[in-house]
């Protein structure tokens, strides 16, 4: 059985820089959410249901589709789906190929409230994220996010060292 001293603990550097990114994603995400609801209000989940949506063929997706491209739940997705329904938003459809399925579709109404939020929500996301480092370092903060997904995405079991 492993013990807590068979693993590496992080360096004061390495705590450091976890802590800063754990703070500046739960920062970014919350001010976001604040933002978006503020001025067109829409719940961030809300906004990337109906951007994923907008980016897929049609402006419809299966549900499940849906919950994996926004990395929810089919669950929380459905009911997520059912209030954006009640104000309008999307629309689910019967999938003829496989009645056990779903589509969720873009409506004009959620496909307008979307064009209408974009604008903001890009000059959010430029102000607090994009222009707060130079050009280089976002590239790389990009790539190094990227090979993380990669790594989480490849991996079905997290490591549990210590029992």
């Amino acid at each position: 059985m492993a013990t807590a001293t068979d693993f590496r603990w992080l360096t004061d550097s390495e705590q450091r820089s976890w802590r800063a990114w754990l703070e500046s994603m739960l920062l970014l995400q919350e001010r976001l959410e604040q933002e978006m609801k503020a001025a067109h209000g829409l719940s961030m989940a809300e906004y990337e249901v109906m951007v994923r949506l907008s980016e897929a063929p049609g402006r419809r997706l299966r549900m499940s589709d849906l919950a994996g491209r926004t990395l929810s739940s089919k669950s929380r997705l459905s009911h997520q789906v059912t209030r954006m329904e009640q104000d309008g938003l999307v629309r689910r459809e019967e999938c003829l190929e496989d009645r056990r399925g779903a589509w969720a579709v873009l409506t004009e109404e959620g496909w307008r409230r979307l064009v209408e939020a974009a604008p903001s929500h890009v000059t959010s996301v430029r102000h607090w994220l994009v222009d707060a480092m130079p050009p280089t370092e976002f590239a790389q903060l990009g790539a190094t996010c990227t090979k993380v997904v990669d790594r989480l995405r490849d991996s079905e079991v997290a490591p549990n060292p210590v029992e």
